[in-house]
């Protein structure tokens, strides 16, 4: 991994146009064609600086990339994780029931039956809270995955959206002390419903999966709940969630409480989320699970079929350098060494999302 943090070149900036969702959250590139941009003569530094976007920015989409196949996908996503440093011999996530579901290993098929199958739930009961559905791919790993890449094949005629939540920010919401706190503590993850697989079902995949560590069948690792971005330097929130099941060392009230104040700091504050709505197939949208939390939106039954394929590249173990920076903290000091203003120009160039963000706001706004 990088032993400092990453800067852009410029190659991304001066090929493509992006457009930020919003500012703490989210870029866009409207006219960049992913299969395109891998056959060119300098797509290396393009793929790095992308990759370097992604984790200040948490999450990009694209539209209509309807030239990207299965390889393409797989391979961008591994490009992705290689080129911003993750650590030699970790490749792509490979699902532990692929050779039940006879699946491509490194390419996930997203579709409500499956995860219906596998997690169950009451379809019958009236969802209240959906927040509950907030979570971090693959945290259960020993290392879990940097990016996810998800392409939508088929699309309901509305609904199915999918939101993000920046975890960087979701740090720097906190006061001083609870950060602190925060820092201090691990979390356990888990998915109850995999470990479950495993000691079932017959032909269950046992071997490494994207990395020599992945190989626990319960399927449950504890992590910091706070963790450094080996690309960016800053430090984000690394707990709450569906698959984060316990604050460890504390007590079971305490540690609902804890996770419960995570999930209510996300619902609680919409600027630190963006929505990505899937306008057409070929879609495709690809996040850093290290820096942001995702949510699907489970508002599209029978209104059409919703479909995607998915891959993970697999990244480091989580760690905590107490010393590293928040996002707002970073901001400050580039911001010093700009004469006290942020500028695009200080790390990033124009067209792409600066690498740091605006200040936190005050807790009370004048505009409706």
């Amino acid at each position: 991994m990088p032993a400092a943090p990453m800067e852009l070149s410029g190659a991304l900036a001066a090929a493509y146009e992006a457009i930020d969702m919003t500012p703490c959250i989210g870029t866009e590139f409207p006219t960049l064609d992913l299969a395109e941009m891998l056959s060119r003569p300098d797509a290396d530094a393009i793929v790095r600086d992308l990759a370097i976007t992604i984790c200040r920015r948490g999450v990009v989409a694209f539209r209509g990339q309807t030239k990207v196949t299965n390889e393409i996908q797989k391979e961008l996503t591994n490009r992705l994780g290689e080129l911003s440093g993750k650590p030699v011999g970790h490749r792509l996530s490979k699902h532990p029931l692929h050779l039940i579901r006879k699946d491509d290993p490194e390419m996930g098929i997203l579709d409500a039956g499956r995860q219906q199958a596998l997690h169950g739930g009451d379809t019958t009961e009236k969802r209240q809270k959906a927040s509950v559905e907030w979570h971090s791919d693959g945290s259960y790993e020993v290392c879990p995955p940097d990016f996810t890449s998800l392409r939508m094949t088929e699309i309901p005629r509305t609904g199915g959206d999918t939101l993000f939540a920046s975890c960087y920010e979701l740090y720097d919401r906190l006061s001083e002390p609870y950060q602190k706190f925060f820092e201090s503590l691990t979390a356990t993850h888990e998915v109850p419903a995999l470990r479950k697989a495993a000691e079932t079902m017959e032909g269950i995949y046992t071997g490494p999966r994207g990395a020599p560590d992945n190989t626990d069948m319960g399927f449950k690792q504890s992590h910091p709940m706070v963790r450094t971005h080996p690309t960016t330097g800053w430090k984000s929130l690394f707990a709450g969630g569906l698959h984060c099941r316990r604050v460890n060392g504390v007590t079971e009230w305490e540690s609902k409480e804890l996770l419960e104040k995570i999930l209510r700091l996300v619902a609680d504050n919409h600027d630190l989320q963006v929505r990505i709505r899937w306008n057409n197939p070929g879609d495709m949208v690809i996040w850093d699970n290290r820096c942001v939390l995702h949510c699907p939106t489970q508002d599209h039954y029978g209104l059409g079929k919703r479909m995607g394929y998915r891959t993970m590249s697999v990244a480091e173990k989580p760690f905590l350098d107490v010393n590293s920076p928040s996002r707002i903290e970073a901001n400050a000091v580039l911001g010093s060494k700009s004469g006290g203003k942020v500028s695009e120009n200080v790390t990033v160039p124009q067209k792409i999302a600066p690498a740091a963000i605006p200040v936190a706001a005050p807790q009370v706004s004048a505009q409706a």
